[in-house]
């Protein structure tokens, strides 16, 4: 059973001829738009399909994943929102993001994680791709928005290619 509940995202393709900072902007929402559009067309209960066991990855964790992600390096580390706790994860179970039940829903994870992108944008505007965050980080380290950036396209980019090999395995589909 398929459902078309959330709006198709559009993809498009980064420009070949962008500056740094657009050309960074423009592929993290290439790989937002990307996990989006592995999850289009299932249902809850197949967007829950766990890889391969032992692993419990799933489209929907992944999804509930990434708003935890998000929500760490923009709210926490760039712009120091010392009240931005986590989503998902808890003290008992730090990997709850991942961990969906029966009770969670693809309707509020992709709306939370689609508010958590827009917090995001609006955080890392009025930087400049040197400017440092102001929030800590577990290692103690520093980060430019730069940085960041990088690190969350490569965080996309990972955990699409897990993406692709869920979303075969649940229905067949494949493709980029």
């Amino acid at each position: 059973m398929t459902t078309e509940r959330i709006a198709s995202v559009p993809r498009v393709d980064p420009s070949t001829t962008s500056g740094e900072r657009e050309a960074l902007e423009q592929w993290l929402d290439f790989h937002r738009a990307t996990l989006a559009s592995k999850c289009e067309g299932l249902d809850d209960a197949q967007l829950r399909t766990l890889s391969a066991p032992p692993s419990d990855l799933n489209l929907l964790g992944l999804v509930r994943h990434m708003a935890e992600v998000e929500r760490g390096w923009f709210r926490r580390v760039l712009a120091g929102e010392k009240e931005a706790g986590w989503i998902y994860s808890t003290a008992e179970d730090s990997d709850r993001d991942i961990h969906a039940t029966d009770e969670d829903t693809y309707e509020e994870a992709y709306a939370t994680w689609q508010a958590e992108i827009a917090h995001a944008r609006t955080l890392a505007a009025p930087h400049g791709l040197d400017d440092l965050g102001v929030g800590e980080h577990r290692t103690g380290r520093t980060f430019n928005l730069r940085w960041i950036y990088l690190h969350m396209i490569e965080e996309y980019a990972r955990h699409n290619g897990h993406a692709d090999l869920l979303r075969e395995r649940i229905d067949g589909a494949t493709g980029d």
